[in-house]
């Protein structure tokens, strides 16, 4: 099972390369890419969603789950890039999105036209007077109801994202056409959105603990039926599923887990751990213990298009608002790459898979000071132009120090702007200079078959320095500000020098005992 331990690098296609020069990234922009995630040393990619969609969320908000949207160069470009990545040994797992749809697809404009049945779909229900039939909350902020005519429909995002009613079982017939029309293509799995999300409680009661975890809205146990079948459709043909999932503890996660359910869900606690040695323990021992114990792999990452950049989480000095996953403040890059070099070095020794995120092997930060006038995360306008959103992360790459776009277009155009300082952190610069952030991504990703087997802790005598073991490798974090003497072996890789013997601050190293 290829991906027990795989590394799968995750491509936000509006961002990655733009081959046509309307400064957004398509699918053939990523053909040209492929050999450089092959000389990477990934396993296969993930691509954020490439359906039709008119783009109230960039694709999360999708108009027809069985074609390809021709911005994106439509389902020919799909095929020529499913069949190069296969001949390079590449597996593609595409975005599903079951939890809603856009307003703009067919089943959703029948519904608005007053057809009952089609209505049914969703979730319309009647308000109380001029008020939503309950109080719950969009993610995006504000309410989760909007009013057409006499009644409301739900949507725990955006108004363009109605939610599906997963209690009708048309519903669920029309998903497992969707897996079967992608997986019969060739695609070789799904990462599965908000996928804890599908049912909400019957009644649609008020949530009384606003704006805590609202569990009624989420996390519901019919849920796990559904998985059940798509597993079956999987497993009938070699294919993988991935979910994303946010629940209140590593224990719910594992029920997704189970032998007949998810193969894989992303384990997010890292995505909110600071810079401090004994959260970063703590998160690993809760997922060893609880997720392992289903016979599943914990499934790492320290980065998505949903949250800011590790340089920046982990370089912050100073904050001054944002939320765990994107706050805001001072942040000190230098630091921030020092530790965010050390995080990957550490989470790739760990047992499991990884998800990479674009970019992140290029050490790149995120972008906190866009314009406002730029912005287009719902977030931002839903939240009153007070919760800035997602955009930082979803830069268009900088592929080359100089030039129009940094290289991302033949074009100057991008669909959002990038920073002068972009040209800094140059992918194809970093490609040619050893010692890198992107040359140490190579060469960890080069090594990591080397830890095999169960983790091992050793004793550091250091509050500040973790160190394990798996199989001949040890892996050794500093976290605190002095060395740490290590005599466990011979030193293979580290994030910063190893002199006299001693892992430097801020950084981890590899050594084969």
């Amino acid at each position: 099972m290829w991906w027990r331990d795989a590394v799968v690098y995750q491509v936000y296609l509006r961002s990655f390369a733009d081959s046509d020069g309307d400064g957004v990234g398509d699918l053939d922009g990523l053909r040209t890419r492929l050999d450089y995630l092959v000389e990477l040393g990934v396993d296969g990619i993930w691509l954020n969603p490439c359906y039709p969609s008119p783009g109230a969320d960039h694709g999360y908000d999708v108009a027809d789950y069985m074609d390809v949207d021709t911005r994106y160069g439509g389902l020919p470009a799909f095929d020529r890039l499913l069949a190069d990545a296969h001949a390079r040994g590449l597996k593609v797992f595409m975005d599903l999105v079951p939890n809603h749809c856009s307003v703009e697809h067919p089943w959703f404009q029948a519904a608005l036209a007053g057809d009952r049945p089609a209505r049914e779909r969703f979730i319309f229900r009647p308000g109380r007077g001029d008020e939503p039939p309950n109080n719950w909350r969009s993610v995006f902020g504000g309410s989760a109801w909007t009013r057409v005519g006499d009644e409301w429909y739900l949507h725990s995002f955006d108004p363009g994202q109605p939610d599906f009613n997963w209690r009708n079982p048309e519903v669920g017939a029309y998903f497992e056409d969707v897996l079967r029309f992608w997986f019969d293509r060739g695609v070789d799995g799904f990462r599965i959105d908000v996928v804890h999300m599908l049912f909400k409680h019957a009644d649609l009661p008020d949530w009384p603990h606003h704006p805590e975890y609202n569990i009624l809205a989420q996390n519901q146990p019919e849920v796990h039926e559904v998985l059940r079948r798509w597993r079956k459709l999987a497993d009938a043909r070699e294919r993988t599923l991935v979910g994303e999932i946010w629940v209140p503890t590593v224990g719910d996660l594992a029920l997704y887990l189970r032998p007949d359910e998810l193969q894989q869900a992303f384990y997010f606690d890292l995505l909110v751990c600071p810079w401090d040695a004994s959260r970063f323990r703590a998160s690993i021992d809760r997922g060893l213990e609880e997720i392992v114990s289903t016979g599943a792999v914990i499934t790492w990452t320290l980065a998505n298009h949903d949250v800011h950049r590790t340089v920046s989480r982990f370089g912050l000095v100073s904050r001054t608002g944002g939320p765990d996953t994107r706050p805001r403040g001072v942040v000190d890059v230098e630091l921030g790459v020092r530790r965010a070099r050390a995080a990957m070095m550490l989470v790739l020794a760990l047992p499991g898979s990884v998800y990479l995120y674009q970019g992140e092997e290029a050490g790149l930060p995120e972008v906190m000071d866009l314009p406002d006038e730029a912005r287009q995360d719902p977030t931002w306008f839903r939240s009153g132009r007070t919760e800035h959103g997602r955009d930082g992360c979803r830069v268009p790459l900088p592929w080359t120090p100089t030039g129009p776009s940094f290289g991302f277009s033949p074009s100057a155009r991008t669909w959002l702007p990038q920073p002068d300082w972009f040209g800094a952190f140059a992918i194809e610069d970093q490609t040619a200079r050893p010692g890198s952030t992107w040359s140490l991504h190579r060469d960890a990703l080069g090594m990591r078959p080397g830890f095999d087997g169960p983790l091992e802790w050793l004793p550091t005598g250091r509050q500040d320095v973790l160190a394990f073991r798996r199989g001949e490798m040890i892996c050794v974090t500093v976290f605190g500000d002095e060395p740490y003497p290590v005599e466990w072996g011979t030193p293979v890789l580290a994030s910063a020098d190893v002199r006299a013997g001693a892992v430097a601050p801020a950084s981890s190293a590899w050594f084969r005992g």
